[in-house]
């Protein structure tokens, strides 16, 4: 017999007032839950750096080229790249700053107009989702055929090399970004809670109440999921504009230029130099994601 039905009312509500009262007397609860929260933590942390830790041996001992079949010219040490990047440290971080300043510059560019335009097809979705449709379209085009067309079509945009190139790599930028965001910012706009829109208009709230109030504060988070998708993108995107720009600068340009020299070592450095960018812009994205959105968490 099933022991809840063979309780009067009186009886079964003994039982739940107990069982919370037990629950409530018992403080090690939380603070196992915390120990396993901060024990997951460690782990997901842990486990990539002893794992690159464990790489960066493997490439030092030149255990990682016997595997691999390589040599230490084309596959220099860790400690080889590390003293380059310290010999050509101002001319690294010049190159480092312009590639960032084309990454920076295209993804701010690209989230306003990406949000632009979810806002424009969350107002009026007849047409905005069309439009949406054709922006996507642009996700399928590889950036290595949307970088040579750019630079071409930029050409008489001015007599400066170094003004036409940072343009053409900044476009390119633009354009990739432009997609995630506008997707994102429009499902923020639309993806509303159930009945809170209704609730909105039941106070007879105005449009622009439920769009200020209501829509653009529930888009927030989407529009941290674009920028986890667009931050690395942005330095894909400029490092891929490099290889094809007429001006050369730029970690993507020095890297190109060093493999056709055959100076793989200094080619490494700036293929290290990229990926602390990309490390370090995204970090920076999660230490404000973690800020501004710690009350919805």
């Amino acid at each position: 017999m099933n022991l809840r039905s063979s309780m009067n009312p009186p009886e079964e509500i003994s039982v739940r007032i107990a069982a919370t009262q037990q629950d409530v007397s018992n403080p090690e609860a939380p603070a196992a839950d915390r120990r396993r929260f901060d024990a997951e933590n460690l782990t997901t942390l842990l486990y990539p750096i002893v794992f690159g830790v464990l790489i960066l041996i493997l490439w030092q001992t030149q255990v990682l080229h016997r595997i691999l079949g390589a040599d230490t010219f084309t596959l220099p040490l860790p400690g080889r790249i590390l003293t380059i990047i310290a010999d050509n440290a101002p001319e690294i971080l010049m190159n480092a700053r312009a590639t960032a300043i084309v990454a920076l510059t295209g993804l701010l560019f690209g989230s306003m107009l990406g949000y632009l335009l979810g806002v424009i097809a969350a107002v009026f979705p007849k047409w905005g989702i069309g439009g949406l449709t054709v922006v996507s379209a642009f996700n399928a085009i590889p950036i290595i055929a949307v970088a040579p067309i750019l630079n071409n079509l930029t050409k008489d945009f001015s007599r400066d090399a170094d003004t036409r190139s940072m343009l053409a790599k900044i476009l390119v930028v633009t354009l990739m970004t432009m997609v995630v965001m506008s997707i994102n910012a429009y499902r923020g706009l639309t993806e509303l809670k159930p009945y809170s829109e209704d609730l909105m208009k039941s106070y007879a709230a105005r449009r622009t109440d439920v769009f200020f109030k209501l829509r653009v504060p529930n888009s927030v988070p989407f529009l941290f999921t674009a920028l986890r998708v667009s931050v690395p993108g942005s330095v894909i995107c400029a490092l891929v504009s490099e290889y094809f720009a007429e001006y050369i600068v730029g970690v993507g340009r020095q890297i190109r230029e060093n493999i056709v020299l055959a100076q793989y070592a200094t080619a490494w450095a700036y293929i290290l130099t990229a990926c602390l960018m990309g490390i370090l812009l995204y970090a920076i994205l999660l230490a404000a994601e973690g800020s501004l959105l710690k009350g919805r968490r």
